[in-house]
Order: C-alpha cells, then structure tokens, then sequence
C-alpha cells in the first residue's frame, strides 16, 4: 500500500511540478513577448494588425510594379495584410475599385493617381467611416480633407534639376522637343519649372511639344517623335526634356531607329527598363531626374501605420529627388533598380516615419 501510495504521491508530485513548469513557461513567454513588443502600439502588440488596400489609377509599368513592392514588403514586414488593385488608366475601374475597399471595411487605403474630383469624394466617403487615407500623386484638393495624407515625388526638383543640366551642357542656348500632358497633378508641378526656365533662358527654344497618357504612351510618343525628326532635319534639333519616363522610352526608340545620336534625351522617373536604355552604346537617354519608386511604397505605408497607431502626421510630405546620368551608369556597367545605390549615394533609403516601434515589430515579426 505503502508503495502505491509513496508512487501515486511522486506521480502526483511530478505531475503538478509539470503543470507548474508549463505554466512559468507560459508566463515567461508572456513576459519575454511583453518586453519584445515594448513600445509599440497597443492595436499591433496585441496581433490585430492591420487590412490595407492600395489602388493606383495608372499601372502596367515597371513604376508602378516596383511601388506596389514597396508597399506589400514594408507592409508584411509589420504584420499587415496588403492587397493591391492597379486600373490601368481605366477611370471607371480605379472608382470601382475603392468603393468595394470601402465597403469591405479596410483599416486603411492607399491611393495613387486619383487625379479627378470623384477621388475627392470617395476619400470623403472613406474617412467618414473610419478609414485612414494616404494618397500619391493626387487632386491637391484632398488637402480639404483632415486627417489625409498627401505625398509626392518633389516635381519641381525633379524639373529643375532635369532642365538645369540640360541649360548647363547647350550654354543656355538649345532647339528642344517638350514631352508632357497636362491634367495630372505632377505633371502640372514640372510645368511650372518648365515655363520658368524658358523664361530666365530665351536661348532655350521649343520647337514643338507633346504628350498623351495612355496604355500605348511610349509607343504613341515613338511615333509622334519619329514624325517630328522627318519635319526638322540633323542639326535642328538639340534635346528633348520628357516629363515621364514613359514618353523618354518612345523618344529614344525613335531616335535610335532614326540614326540621330546627336539628340539627347533629358527625362525624369526611372525604373529597370529605363536603366537599360541609358547604359546602350551611344545612347541618347543622358539624364534623369527621379525618386525610388519602391520607397515611396514603403513610406506611404509607413505613414498610413502612424495613422493606424493614432499618431500625427504631416498634411503633404515631398520625396527628396536625385539626378542620375548616363556616364555614372556605364562607369559601373549592368546597373539595375537595385544595385542602383552603389552609383548614386542614399539611392533608396530613408528613415522617414520609421519609428522604433516599428523596428521592434519588424524584428518580433521574423521570429
């Protein structure tokens, strides 16, 4: 009995040492997740993360492929779910699309390119049900509305430092070709600097301009470029300045197939395939001004999370531009979007809205 007893007390005793081990395992954890995710917001700490949609107007580019990359990374990375819609120019699809979001009750949305005043409305109607909006590139009318974010690349630095190389290498004096369309908030920023540098420099000429937004741009661009190089012969041209990368691809195909290598090419945006282009033996495509897509992604992101964390944010907020050459490409040779910041410094970084706490989710988050 003796026995039975002394092993059913040593079971028991085993057992509940078990038990009270489990259970300071437990607490342990609680309290090693509690120190982990100290600082950070409650909403986040506590798992609930976060849906978030991103709708851009235009797509079908690499820009706009290497923006939404942007977004999904530096959203996974906190926890996020992120999905993304791209209308491919299409109006009526862009609006569909963020009235379903808004219906499904995401936490946030992400808006790019919404350029009409529908997109003023519908950021109306998503904040009036508690949804936290960042935009890109949109109607500066949302500035209207509180509490929305409104950023952008710095159009009038990408502009000035596009024309003033192009002023700087002609001496003031140059025949050029205008690639832009109007109707788009960025767009109407670079044509600002545009007609104040033609103004402080009469030696700069334009001899004709053009520009339309459409799935085919670069296409329609090559052909309007190729029709322009048969009216003004070698020699009646010095550059071209293209306000969207879309419309420097068609301008350099036409060039290319034309033989006019005297030309050059003065854009602004890039992406892989606009690298490629400007690291071409004798290529025309020797400037651009422009922004990493990819980390405006990232830091709208970042900033519809401080909004989801309750904390203040700016009203406008402008992505700092650099000027990238065709020299420093081909120094380096087979540069891409990614190894793009061994040739230009600070290419692609920045700590802008990253707080602490969400250097500490990102770090719970890989466990």
């Amino acid at each position: 009995m003796r026995k039975s007893f002394g092993f059913t007390t040593i079971g028991a005793t085993t057992a509940a040492l078990f038990l009270l081990t489990g259970c300071g395992d437990d607490s342990a954890q609680e309290a090693q997740a509690d120190v982990q995710l100290e600082g950070v917001p409650e909403r986040f700490a506590e798992g609930e993360g976060a849906k978030v949609k991103v709708i851009r107007k235009i797509g079908g580019d690499d820009h706009t492929a290497q923006y939404l990359a942007g977004v999904q990374e530096e959203g996974k990375a906190l926890g996020f779910e992120v999905d993304t819609f791209t209308a491919n120019g299409d109006t009526a699809s862009y609006h569909d699309a963020i009235s379903q979001a808004i219906d499904a009750n995401y936490d946030g949305l992400i808006l790019s390119h919404g350029d009409d005043a529908a997109t003023v409305d519908a950021v109306k109607r998503a904040v009036d049900k508690g949804i936290e909006v960042v935009t890109f590139d949109s109607n500066p009318e949302l500035e209207s509305i509180e509490g929305v974010t409104l950023t952008s690349q710095d159009d009038e630095e990408l502009a000035t430092l596009a024309l003033n190389q192009l002023v700087e290498d002609y001496n003031e004096e140059a025949n050029i070709l205008y690639l832009w369309v109007d109707g788009f908030p960025p767009m109407v920023r670079r044509d600002a600097v545009y007609q104040e540098v033609l103004a402080e420099n009469p030696g700069i000429n334009e001899l004709e301009r053009f520009g339309v937004a459409s799935e085919d741009t670069s296409t329609q661009t090559q052909n309007a470029v190729a029709a322009l190089l048969n009216k003004y012969p070698e020699g009646e041209i010095d550059a071209i300045f293209a306000t969207w990368d879309a419309f420097a691809i068609g301008a350099a195909r036409a060039l290319e197939e034309a033989g006019r290598d005297e030309i050059n090419i003065y854009g602004i945006d890039v992406s892989n395939a606009d690298l490629q282009i400007m690291q071409e033996d004798q290529t025309t495509w020797q400037y651009t001004a422009a922004v990493d897509p990819k980390l405006i992604g990232t830091i709208n992101l970042r900033l519809l999370a401080k909004k989801l964390a309750d904390e203040e944010t700016p009203q406008f907020y402008d992505l700092e531009a650099s000027l990238i050459s065709s020299d420093q490409l081909n120094e380096a040779s087979g540069v891409n979007m990614v190894s793009l910041s061994e040739v230009i410094p600070g290419w692609g970084q920045s700590e802008a809205f990253e707080e602490d706490w969400m250097k500490t989710l990102k770090e719970h988050n890989k466990q």
